[in-house]
């Protein structure tokens, strides 16, 4: 049954991406050419206009440009031409950091607000303040404070990733089964042990989910930044190639943005699937 749905679903995920190329294909063709134009204007105004082809780059067009970036996702040709392997090495290596450094925060804090009633208590209104500041108003502030712009992104990604984490660990922690912790403290198991032994394997599919979460919003959040401060990584270069005007590396550059994403999200899925136990 589950293969049989598997299948359906591919299926339709193929007739449905070929129904789209088909209609941006079609949406794209060139029209027919424009007549009785004089030479400076038919030069000023390009193919758009003098030959009917579209503004907006097609589908052939666009693959035919990835392939020549897949031949060299490395190639470095100076600060404002790099591959697009090493922009996109850079956002990843900027969230990596940033990421890693929410988790070495959120979730002990998570655990010790899950734990103790009077910590969850007494942190609440700050998490309930600074939770739905957008990261990227603390852009101008990491700026001058830290005076470095790839440290002030890793920061904004550090602030991004926190609160999802913080949360979701806090709610795994609080909501384990009273009766399991009532067993380990009738067995005079340690509060250390009791956390690592019995709390941890109990709410460790609500901590991954909020690190999920927190993944997805840190790989959104560094496009926005990059594109503030420049100099490297794919959010700098979707900015770049739209100042000069090269629709196809930025519809290019969109679709690397989902596809790593999407793998991103496919990883830490496997592993909330991999902790996830009926009970």
């Amino acid at each position: 049954m589950t293969s049989s749905l598997r299948f359906r679903a591919a299926v339709v995920s193929i007739v449905l991406l070929a129904a789209f190329l088909g209609i941006w294909h079609l949406a794209t063709r060139p029209t027919a050419a424009a007549t009785n134009m004089s030479p400076e204007y038919a030069k000023l105004m390009g193919l758009t206009a003098t030959q009917g082809k579209s503004a907006m780059p097609g589908p052939l067009d666009v693959g035919a440009k990835l392939w020549e970036h897949l031949r060299q996702p490395f190639y470095d040709n100076g600060p404002n031409d790099k591959g697009l392997g090493i922009q996109l090495g850079y956002s990843i290596a900027r969230v990596g950091l940033g990421y890693f450094l929410a988790v070495m925060v959120a979730i002990p804090l998570g655990f010790l607000i899950g734990m103790s009633p009077l910590i969850s208590k007494a942190l609440d209104p700050f998490i309930q303040v600074l939770k739905p500041i957008s990261p990227l108003a603390w852009m101008p502030l990491a700026l001058y404070t830290i005076k470095d712009s790839s440290i002030s992104a890793i920061f904004v990604i550090f602030i991004c990733s926190v609160w999802p984490m913080l949360l979701n660990t806090a709610f795994g922690v609080a909501s384990v089964r009273k009766e399991w912790i009532n067993v380990a403290r009738t067995l005079e198991v340690g509060t250390v042990r009791r956390a690592f032994t019995v709390i941890l394997p109990a709410a460790a599919p609500t901590i991954l989910t909020g690190m999920r979460i927190s993944i997805g919003i840190a790989w959104l959040v560094i496009v926005a930044a990059e594109m503030l401060v420049g100099g490297t990584g794919i959010g700098y270069f979707v900015w770049n190639e739209w100042n000069n005007l090269s629709i196809t590396n930025v519809i290019i550059a969109i679709l690397m943005i989902g596809i790593v994403g999407m793998l991103l999200d496919q990883i830490l899925a496997r592993f909330t699937r991999m902790v996830t136990f009926p009970e």
